[in-house]
């Protein structure tokens, strides 16, 4: 096996760590902010997720493309005495639903789980031969 060749199972598990934790720090961000009715610009806070891709050059791992705001609606709540709502007595709440984050949450930590996994793996591997060659 060619010494260049041979940490690439490694760069790619290390990618798809620092990948998931970008996906986690999005969704603790998401969870935090679920009942910001002002973000600083007058609007209620909007969910932000990290969009995945593959690296550029083949099969060498994954990356975060960029943080993407979700530009769905935000939910409206009667709350007439609130001072950011609305002439009608609504108010704006983030676009944030707190079991798909949840659920977002679950898959992130399986993924960054499974990428450890394979590094772990690597290691023990590593340890193996070593004691071998002894």
């Amino acid at each position: 096996m060619p010494v260049e060749k041979m940490f690439d199972s490694l760069d790619i598990a290390v990618s798809g760590i620092k990948a998931q934790d970008r996906s986690i720090k999005s969704i603790f961000s998401n969870v935090a902010n679920s009942r910001t009715v002002d973000a600083g610009s007058g609007k209620p806070y909007r969910r932000v997720e990290a969009i995945l891709k593959a690296q550029a050059d083949g099969l060498s791992g994954v990356e975060v493309s960029e943080m993407a705001e979700d530009m769905s609606d935000f939910t409206e709540i009667l709350a007439p005495g609130h001072p950011n709502a609305d002439a009608k007595g609504f108010l704006s709440m983030p676009n944030v639903n707190l079991p798909v984050e949840i659920m977002n949450l679950g898959l992130a930590s399986r993924a960054y789980q499974a990428n450890a996994a394979v590094l772990k793996r690597y290691q023990d591997m590593v340890n193996t031969s070593l004691e071998l060659l002894r």
